[in-house]
């Protein structure tokens, strides 16, 4: 009998073909991320690794498993109302659109609130609501005006989960908007941002997984105000 290389007929199904995003057309869930590496993504396009490819997967795979539970008869309390979102925001000469892999809406106790779904390799670890998650759920707020929110977070290992409500921010969302506009700005006049997940420990572990970290770091190379 002949084998199969079954990590490979993974791979081959994942690719991607590699587009160049189109300037002035930004995508939701990438700005709660270190702008510079935005910003890169744009100026020099690199082709997604099989690796993380296979990371998305699991997202992808996780929040159809959430869709299903919320949607089960056996939890009558809780209702499913949509589990895709085209999403489409104009500002300026620019426009924010994709479709959200990752966003629910339900109804709980009469009340619309929208559940932003994340997977994560150890639930012990999360104590709050990650910042730069809040920062897309407060923009899903304000674009589709449903402002009551929820962050739920489930383990990839055992399927254990922690859920944090999130209070809709008008201040924030505000914020978030102008996050947007800084990145069309410096893509149309060419001036990179800063590095800034290398700014604070928080955030650091960003740099880790990012394809553009050589560049990054030649661009900017350590110092007391970058790690």
């Amino acid at each position: 009998m002949s084998m199969i290389d079954f990590n490979k007929m993974i791979d081959n199904h994942l690719k991607r073909e590699n587009y160049p995003k189109g300037v002035g057309r930004y995508y939701p869930s990438e700005i709660g991320m270190c702008l510079r590496k935005v910003y890169y993504s744009y100026m020099h396009p690199q082709e997604i690794q099989p690796e993380l490819l296979k990371i998305f997967e699991v997202g992808n795979i996780l929040h159809d498993f959430v869709v299903e539970v919320l949607r089960s008869e056996k939890n009558p309390d809780v209702e499913l109302l949509k589990s895709e979102f085209p999403f489409k925001h104009e500002v300026d000469d620019f426009v924010i659109s994709g479709r959200i892999d990752n966003l629910i809406l339900v109804k709980i106790s009469g009340k619309n609130v929208l559940v932003e779904v994340k997977s994560t390799g150890n639930i012990d670890f999360i104590e709050e609501a990650a910042p730069h998650n809040v920062v897309q759920l407060q923009l899903y707020m304000h674009v589709l005006g449903i402002h009551d929110g929820i962050l739920l977070y489930l383990d990839k290992r055992n399927l254990k989960s922690k859920v944090f409500p999130i209070a809709y921010d008008e201040e924030k969302a505000k914020q978030i908007l102008e996050r947007f506009r800084a990145l069309h700005k410096s893509i149309k006049e060419g001036g990179t941002p800063e590095p800034e997940a290398r700014g604070d420990r928080k955030t650091l572990w960003m740099c880790r997984l990012c394809e553009y970290r050589e560049r990054c770091y030649e661009e900017t190379p350590r110092s007391r105000e970058w790690m």
